[in-house]
């Protein structure tokens, strides 16, 4: 059974292409291949003949399919792939992900009063007092992750205007002084819910990866604490298997 479309902000001809795009990217539908009739479409996504046709328009203006009158639409390409962001597994290489990245704070709070992670007794000692930031982070203008920071207040306050307006790990990672004992991250995937979606231009429920980190140095004082909301579509996981 097809993944169901939702009546969201993201137009159903929208959702439609992009799980056109998944078939073309997995090659389900290969190069040469004809499409499904738009009547076949129609019953297999439950969507209006016009959705569907509208699906393959956006398709074939991006160069992936050829529609052929009285032969049917045919793949004549390849999706671009944007998975150019790869889930590190080193401190030193994460820290260079993120040098090329843009953020845009959504929310700050560096009042006495603000909020403070939650944290397992695993995770290691509370900091007397966090900064919050909620940021969006693109890459060549393109928004790829929404992250919640919480940064140790003594940290901030080295140099509150860089950490505000740059990433935050790899300043981290510079900082004189700053020895990162642990760090630790996890990540998980799952759906994205209706802000998540609205930041990252993707549909409500579109897959998701989400990573926590956990930072901490001296007497495992807990540093940074890092919630992030990946597109995707945009990441990849790479791992070498032990024999």
């Amino acid at each position: 059974m097809n993944p169901p479309l939702d009546n969201t902000q993201v137009p159903l001809y929208v959702q439609l292409a992009a799980l056109f795009r998944q078939r073309i990217a997995k090659g389900i539908w290969r190069e040469g291949d004809r499409l499904p009739s738009l009547d076949q479409l129609v019953t297999e996504y439950g969507v209006a003949r016009v959705t569907a046709r509208q699906a393959i328009d956006q398709l074939a203006r991006e160069g992936l399919v050829s529609p052929q009158r009285g032969r049917g639409t045919f793949v004549t390409g390849q999706p671009h792939s944007d998975r150019w962001l790869r889930v590190e597994t080193s401190l030193k290489h994460l820290a260079e992900v993120y040098r090329d990245t843009q953020p845009t704070i959504l929310t700050i709070d560096t009042s006495e009063a603000g909020r403070a992670p939650l944290l397992s007794e695993d995770d290691g000692v509370a900091a007397p007092q966090y900064v919050y930031m909620r940021r969006v982070h693109a890459h060549q203008g393109r928004p790829y992750c929404v992250i919640d920071i919480h940064l140790d207040a003594a940290i901030f306050a080295r140099d509150p205007e860089a950490f505000r307006q740059g990433t935050v790990i790899p300043l981290l990672t510079s900082l004189p002084g700053l020895k990162i004992a642990t760090a630790r991250q996890v990540l998980t995937i799952s759906t994205a819910d209706l802000e998540v979606a609205r930041h990252l231009g993707i549909g409500v429920n579109a897959p998701v990866a989400e990573v926590r980190r956990v930072f901490t140095g001296a007497r495992r004082r807990v540093i940074y604490v890092g919630h992030v909301v990946y597109r995707g579509d945009f990441i990849h996981l790479e791992m070498d298997l032990k024999a």
